[in-house]
């Protein structure tokens, strides 16, 4: 009985704490569907009342000519960005874990050392001297994309996991003849998956949301992503809030398409780091 009322319980704190969390999303597609003078009304704003798509067709509309720029060229832009520092970091990242947890070579927990002491150190405080060294390509999709492929947080996730797994699978491939990049590609990848989708999920959702270095190293609009365009559309006056909830929603699917993707690995990562602890 007792266990029955703490399951209870249980499900409804975590039950209470998702609807927390889920009604900033809720406002934000109700409002986004909304006339704009009905959007900031406090609680009555989640009220599905007077709905249409005319706020999308807006937005689209409003971001369709040379002088504003194109909504699907913003959208291109940051899904470029996104993918090449996605598929950069997973090659990249992955391949500094295996040599740090698998080889062995002299100085590599020094090394390991030293990257983890790099997640201590924020971008903000690297960003200006950055900004002066890469002065001369500014205005660039690989600019954008290039200083953030190495990752300190993702050689540690890929270095956790790959210290999991057994050693004598490997040593059983050695004995069969295989080398280092047969045991990397043919063994330690195809194993790896949950933590290759944990990567891509929280690198894509990372990257997607970037600001700071857009700003820095952006004013172009033909190469300028939908973060820093969402601001310049927010700063226009008068405000149009339903406008503004619209393209907050288009700023978003991206996301949820990616997680969507990937969420079947990422759920195994998670459960199998639960059952380790």
């Amino acid at each position: 009985m007792n266990r029955t009322i703490r399951r209870i319980a249980d499900h409804t704190v975590l039950g209470l704490l998702a609807l927390v969390f889920a009604l900033p999303v809720l406002y934000l597609v109700i409002g986004s569907l909304k006339p704009s003078d009905q959007v900031l009304a406090g609680l009555s704003g989640f009220l599905p009342t007077n709905l249409s798509l005319h706020n999308y067709a807006a937005v689209l509309h409003s971001l369709s000519s040379d002088s504003t720029g194109h909504f699907w060229r913003f959208m291109g832009v940051s899904l470029l960005v996104a993918a090449t520092v996605v598929a950069g970091g997973l090659v990249v990242n992955s391949m500094a874990a295996y040599a740090l947890s698998r080889l062995e070579w002299g100085g590599r927990k020094l090394l390991f050392t030293l990257i983890l002491l790099l997640m201590l150190i924020p971008f903000e405080s690297v960003a200006v001297p950055l900004f002066y060294l890469f002065d001369t390509q500014r205005n660039t999709v690989w600019i954008q994309a290039a200083p953030f492929i190495a990752n300190a947080f993702s050689v540690y996730q890929f270095h956790t996991f790959f210290q999991a797994i057994p050693v004598s699978i490997e040593e059983a491939a050695r004995i069969d003849g295989a080398g280092p990049w047969r045991i990397l590609f043919r063994i330690i990848y195809p194993m790896s998956k949950p933590a290759f989708a944990s990567v891509a999920i929280l690198t894509f959702l990372t990257q997607w949301g970037s600001f700071l270095w857009p700003v820095l190293m952006v004013d172009d609009p033909s190469v300028r992503p939908l973060p820093l365009e969402i601001s310049v559309f927010q700063g226009q006056q008068p405000p149009d809030w339903g406008q503004i909830l619209a393209f907050g929603v288009l700023l978003v699917l991206p996301v949820v398409v990616v997680f969507a993707f990937f969420q079947r690995w990422f759920v195994q990562g998670v459960a199998g780091s639960a059952v380790k602890e």
